[in-house]
């Protein structure tokens, strides 16, 4: 199982939100660089990144930051937020990010996904942020009538990397994981499935290992890492262990 740690950007910084909601943001790191460095010292092998302003203005906005993440460490690091055409999806590539999350993107625009997945191949993630059962867009702004299976299933045949799913009601809330909801959606389509969203303590990674579903790719562990919920060299121990 992959851990996946979360550099969330807002104004620049690095910040962890409750429920996606911007005016809780709590800011943990002003250099989204130091922070990146910090997650590839403790032996994780990926990171998550998201441009929250971006989210929410359809475009990238914390350009400096993100390029600042990628200078500084050399992991592989997936990319969401505000990317919703292909220029942006190839501007990010070719700027060294190892995979770009479409979300807003996947439910108007499914064609792009497709398309994108079809010529940049195990390059293109689809993020379907989760509000009871709906699939939330527009940085979580709006609500759509399509339920979460629905768009997942869009994609099947599409060729993207993962589906990082996210149940917002739990997002930032140190609740649990929707271990769930997430097995749930993980047998019922062939994409490799990314939990994330309340994770708190070892035993949400352990409560991912124990659905015992080998599409379940990994998790995205946010606050839980920033307050110290979590020891960083415990969680990558249990998330390797067999």
């Amino acid at each position: 199982m992959i851990l996946f740690p979360a550099i969330d950007l807002k104004d620049g910084r690095c910040v962890r939100l409750k429920r996606g909601e911007m005016a809780s943001a709590t800011v943990f790191n002003n250099d989204p660089g130091h922070q990146a460095r910090i997650f590839a010292d403790a032996g994780f092998r990926w990171l998550h990144c998201v441009d929250l302003d971006g989210a929410f203005e359809g475009r990238s906005v914390n350009v400096d930051a993100i390029r600042a993440i990628r200078a500084s460490v050399a992991l592989p690091i997936q990319l969401g937020g505000g990317i919703r055409d292909r220029k942006g999806i190839e501007a990010w590539l070719e700027a060294g990010i190892t995979r770009v999350i479409l979300g807003t993107a996947a439910l108007r625009d499914p064609a792009l996904v497709r398309e994108a997945a079809k010529a940049q191949p195990g390059r293109i993630a689809v993020g379907i942020d989760a509000k009871d059962g709906k699939v939330a867009v527009e940085g979580w702004a709006e609500t759509a009538e399509t339920d979460v299976l629905t768009l997942a299933k869009q994609f099947e045949d599409a060729g993207v990397a993962a589906i990082i799913f996210t149940d917002i009601a739990r997002d930032g809330m140190l609740q649990g994981v929707n271990v769930k909801a997430t097995d749930a959606l993980a047998r019922a389509v062939r994409i490799p499935i990314i939990a994330s969203g309340g994770v708190a303590s070892l035993a949400d990674i352990e409560a991912l290992r124990a659905a015992n579903n080998p599409n379940i790719l990994g998790t995205i562990i946010g606050r839980a890492l920033y307050e110290g919920g979590i020891d960083p060299t415990e969680a990558l121990a249990l998330a390797d262990s067999r």
